[in-house]
Parts: structure tokens; sequence; C-alpha cells
């Protein structure tokens, strides 16, 4: 039997070093000091364009709010996934309940690595996987546009998961894979600054890929049908494909900008659902940048869609 006490050992010893290994790798990671000193000082008026580009509103806002008071970020909404029901917290300037007492160093930290002021990690229901893609510089400034903001107290519901997604030192391996700062996209040398343009503000503040690009079974996006439409979040209903392949296939670029602005279709059909709120952001940004994202997304490769076809009414 001494055979199978040094193969119980050689077990257990292999499965402490792979423990191990997993904490160390898990571990949650932070700005380097050059990128810290890259932040400062943001300019409040550039960080507004951010703010909407980022549709800070459609999750931080207090739901059902209208007009000015969408920009009391108390959180609250409730997000239901299959990993359970996650709930964006009071991002408001409130130093207690909100991010007021949060340095800049603090927020860059959340938006591009997605690590708290307490050092753990964020759950990715938080777009930081799209963030990653910022300029330090656009964080400082939209951290200086929050600033602005008013500070609203009362905190938002914890988070409802069942385990093991209640274990968050897990979300640092999860973070190997899936976080990056490179573009999804690798466009041709010499591609159109517009194009280029359109790719950071889709691939990066939009986070446009965190709806409209089919998940795997850990919940990343599945990179190589990026945009190509996928099954809702919440699990009703689906996110179209916008690749060249998709829905919006048979419009113009002018098409798509005029439809980010107005909401209104080439068919003169009206934006509904979730869009509603994305397009409303997006029409606070400027005419180069609508015309930004049309380019672009005339430019990634078509797929098909990324989601089941509907079946036929019985």
């Amino acid at each position: 039997m001494a055979w199978l006490k040094k193969l119980v050992g050689a077990v257990i010893v292999l499965g402490a070093a792979a423990a191990g290994a997993s904490w160390v790798l898990s571990a949650p990671v932070r700005l380097d000091a050059g990128t810290v000193a890259d932040l400062s000082p943001g300019h409040a008026a550039r960080g507004k364009r951010i703010f909407y580009a980022g549709g800070c509103t459609s999750c931080h806002a207090r739901p059902g709010a209208q007009g000015d008071a969408r920009l009391e970020l108390v959180g609250g909404l409730e997000l239901k996934t299959p990993f359970g029901t996650f709930v964006p917290p009071n991002i408001s300037q409130d130093r207690k309940d909100g991010i007021g007492a949060w340095s800049e160093a603090d927020f860059a930290n959340a938006m591009l690595k997605g690590v708290s002021p307490s050092g753990e990690h964020f759950y990715p229901a938080f777009p930081y996987a799209s963030y990653a893609r910022m300029k330090p510089a656009d964080i400082a400034d939209l951290y200086a546009f929050m600033k602005t903001l008013p500070a609203i107290a009362g905190k938002a519901p914890d988070h409802r998961l069942s385990f093991p997604f209640t274990i968050r030192r897990g979300i640092g391996l999860w973070k190997l894979v899936y976080l990056s700062p490179e573009p999804v996209i690798a466009l041709p040398e010499g591609a159109p600054d517009k194009v280029l343009a359109g790719r950071y503000l889709v691939e990066g503040p939009g986070h446009c890929g965190e709806c409209h690009t089919p998940r795997d079974f850990a919940g990343g996006v599945r990179k190589g049908e990026w945009l190509a439409g996928a099954v809702a979040a919440e699990g009703s209903g689906v996110v179209p494909n916008i690749t060249p392949q998709g829905g919006t296939k048979d419009w113009s670029e002018a098409d798509i900008a005029n439809y980010l602005e107005t909401g209104f279709t080439p068919d003169f059909d009206s934006v509904g659902g979730s869009m509603v709120d994305v397009q409303r952001n997006i029409a606070q940004l400027t005419a180069d940048d609508r015309a930004a994202i049309a380019a672009y997304l005339k430019a990634v490769p078509p797929h098909p869609n990324g989601y089941p076809a509907r079946k036929p009414a019985s």
C-alpha cells in the first residue's frame, strides 16, 4: 500500500500547488504608477462627452428617473442574469454611499482594472472589460465631470448571487482570459481616422459589444462573433446583430448616424426597448462621433446572427 500513500501524497501536493497558483494569479491587479501619473488634470467639459458615450445613466440612474433626475446616480436597477441579480451601485458624489470619497486613482482602477478602492474585484456586470480600452486622459476627464454631479445618499441593495459566484476572488482568473486593453477588431493599416475613432467609441466607452455580442459559458464575450447579436443578458428577447450582415446591412453610414441622433430608422420606425436609453445618450455626442460610430459599424467583419433563430408561430 506504500504506492497508494505516495499517490495520495502527490495528489495533495499538486492540489495545494494548484490552489496556491490560482490564489496568486487571481489577485487584483492595480494600475502601474506611470498610468496613474498620466491621469491628471481632467476637464469636466470634455468628461461630459465621455459620460454620455459610456451611458452611465442607463444603469446608475434611479429606475424610472426622467430629466435632470437621471443625473442622480443612486443606482438600484436590477439586472437579472443566469449568474444571479446584479444591482448597479450608487456612484453619486455622496462620500458614504457613493464614490465621492474616491481619488482619481481609485476611479481609474475601477474603470480600467475592475478593482475597488478596498482591493476587491468588481463583478464584470460593470463593463470594465470594455472600459479597459479607454485612454487614461478620458478617464481623468470623466472623473472631473462626475465631480460636478450631485451627491445623493442611499446605498443600493446588494447583488443577489448564488455560490460559487459569491466568491469575488475567482473573478481574477476570469480577468486573465477576458480583460485586455487591446482593440477587438484589427483594422487594416491605413484605416481612416473616422473608423479608428469609431472603434474607440464602440469598443471602449460605448461598450456596445457587452450587449450586442454572444457570451460563452463563463460570461465572456465571444470576440469571434463581435457585434453579431445575442440573447439579452436578462434572458428575455434578443439584442440585434449590428454587423454588416445584420439588420442594418442595408443602412448607409448616414442612416446609422441619423438613427443614433434622432431615434428614427430609414423606414421611419422608432427606436424601442433598451436601445431607447442608449440612443438618448448617443444623441448627446457630436455629429462627428456618431459618424465615426457608423463608419466603424460598416467596417467590422460581417457575421450571421449570434442568437438562435426564432421558432415560427404554431
